[in-house]
């Protein structure tokens, strides 16, 4: 079987504007000034750097005869963030073999960071951090290393250096400057770099060619005579061509005419009806040469893929160069990360395979449990389950929309039924903003508990009224005497608590209250028919020792009085 070695897949990601775009900039625009013809190929999504302009650009610091892997380059992935990269997955990891994780040196870790961080930790992703913007610090100069610089400006270079490696330690990651690791294994390297001046990039190069060698050994050797395997970043609408896909191919080769399964809900199987790069970079302001066809295409590469029936198409999913007997392969690899488990849990929406895979696995890691997670946009019946979920397990009743649109009418809906969406583009914004409003919630349900004294109430369960027997128990009865409130505490009549009154409905509506003579439902937390109640049985809201105190200086009706003194008589019998 013929095979090659493939370009590592590199990965760019970080904070909004801490400088991924321009990083790679840099990278390209020093291939184009070397001015070699055909020195650069620019794929779809991705920038292919072969290894003779990696040796130029590290002034021949690395050479083929140094390194023990014989790569043929780097392909960067030039769609940077941290959705890009969630949406580079295959089966049991990462498309990425390696990545970059790019911070300014002047602002630090943020939101971003930390998210990127948490993903690259999920798939097991070697990575370096970009320590960049150094240019900006007070007193630069482009021309001079850092060690040469002005005694104030290498103060100021040096307190912000050692705060990001501190700040990263706080997160829990061991890192340290690239000069100063001795094992890679253990400590993730930092390289200052400028993305304006280009200082630093000739060590990041290095860097990465350091870590192919270390942690990618035989897994960059790929089939050349094997169906492709692929994974879809992007499905587009194409001027003259359709919805089309955009795809990095990371084993195996594709061919015109060649059949292939797509990701989908229902798996698509379609035909290969042209494969298209872009032309190098210094053509691809001439929209008319923008794009070039290929009859075959051998892995690594991104490419765009024209075929029919691609519109139900899912980002982040596989592409595979096969027939029908892969469409069960698919449906399995969608299906380990759509689901709609039978347990209680929260509810997830995200736009793309790879995003709603990343977002569950950051909030399993945390200990919050998913019941169901699906792509697409927020809708009415997202709601439903999630106010089905809150009625058992009140804080857990939300959904999360991680760039989903939500729906106008599960807008509505939510606010009528009160199940908080929390929305953002951000991972670790939904988490922050989900632990905020769990806190605030039960802060509020505390309070509410506090002001709620119970008042004497005797009630009775009504025969062939039992709705539900537990998690909560919901049944029917009928207030015998005094005010029944929603919160109080409920015992039987031999003075044992049967649970907490979560809720009380009448006519179909949530009521805080039921007085004397009225037939409601209630809903019990903690409470099991046939074990701590049954049909008939008489209950008591149940009155603690200071709770009396307080009604003893209250006005009541009579007929509240005559039932304080139950409760007492039962609580003495006990």
């Amino acid at each position: 079987m013929a095979s090659h070695i493939r370009e590592p897949i590199i990965s760019v990601l970080g904070h909004v504007d801490h400088g991924k775009t321009s990083i790679l900039d840099y990278i390209r625009s020093s291939v184009i000034a070397s001015r070699e013809a055909g020195g650069i190929t620019q794929h779809i999504g991705a920038t292919d750097i072969p290894f003779d302009v990696i040796e130029r650009i590290c002034g021949g610091a690395v050479s083929q005869d140094k390194i023990t892997i014989p790569i043929r380059g780097l392909l960067f992935v030039d769609t940077p963030g941290h959705e890009a990269f969630s949406n580079l997955r295959k089966r049991g990891g990462s498309v990425a073999d390696l990545a970059i994780l790019v911070i300014d040196i002047n602002e630090g870790p943020k939101p971003q960071t930390l998210e990127s961080m948490q993903i690259l930790k999920q798939y097991g992703t070697p990575f370096v951090i970009a320590a960049n913007k150094i240019d900006r610090i007070s007193g630069w100069m482009d021309k001079k290393d850092p060690k040469n610089q002005n005694p104030d400006t290498l103060r100021d270079y040096n307190n912000k250096l050692y705060k990001l490696i501190g700040d990263l330690g706080m997160m829990g990651y061991d890192c340290d400057t690239f000069d100063n690791i001795n094992d890679f294994s253990k400590t993730v390297a930092v390289v200052p770099v400028s993305a304006i001046t280009g200082q630093g990039i000739k060590e990041l190069m290095m860097m990465l060619i350091g870590l192919a060698q270390t942690y990618l050994k035989d897994g960059l050797k790929v089939s050349i005579d094997e169906p492709a395997k692929g994974t879809i970043l992007e499905v587009k609408e194409s001027r003259g061509l359709g919805t089309t896909l955009d795809a990095i191919i990371y084993d195996g080769v594709i061919r015109v005419n060649d059949s292939i399964v797509v990701a989908a809900r229902q798996p698509i199987v379609t035909k290969v009806k042209a494969l298209l790069r872009p032309m190098a970079l210094d053509e691809m302001r001439d929209p008319r040469k923008r794009f070039t066809s290929s009859d075959e295409i051998v892995a690594a590469c991104g490419i765009k893929i024209v075929a029919n029936d691609l519109e139900n198409a899912l980002s982040g999913g596989p592409v595979y160069v096969g027939g029908k007997e892969l469409v069960e392969t698919v449906k399995r690899e969608i299906g380990e990360v759509e689901f709609n488990r039978e347990h209680s849990g929260v509810i997830v929406k995200a736009d793309t395979l790879g995003s709603l895979e990343a977002l569950i696995k950051i909030l399993e890691n945390e200990g919050i449990t998913v019941k169901k997670g699906s792509m697409g946009k927020v809708s009415k019946q997202d709601i439903i389950e999630a106010c089905a979920v809150s009625n058992e397990s009140r804080y857990e009743g939300v959904v999360m929309a991680f760039n989903a649109p939500i729906l106008q009418d599960a807008q509505t809906l939510a606010k009528d039924c009160q199940i908080p969406i929390l929305s953002s583009n951000i991972v670790y914004r939904i988490l922050e903003d989900y632990q905020q409003w769990v806190k605030t919630s039960k802060e509020q349900d505390r309070k509410e508990l506090v002001k709620c004294v119970a008042t004497p109430a005797r009630l009775m369960v009504m025969p062939d009224h039992i709705f539900r027997q537990s998690k909560p128990a919901i049944v029917g009865v009928k207030v015998e005497a005094g005010t029944l409130h929603a919160g109080c505490r409920l015992m039987g009549e031999d003075a044992r608590i049967c649970g907490r009154l979560k809720a009380i409905q009448s006519g179909g509506k949530s009521v805080e209250k039921a007085e004397s003579g009225e037939e409601v439902a209630i809903s019990v937390e903690d409470a099991v028919v046939g074990r701590h109640f049954d049909a008939q049985d008489l209950l008591y809201t149940f009155i603690s020792e200071m709770e009396m105190q307080r009604l003893a200086n209250e006005d009541m009706s009579e007929q509240e009085r005559q039932v304080l003194l139950e409760i007492k008589r039962v609580k003495k019998k006990k």
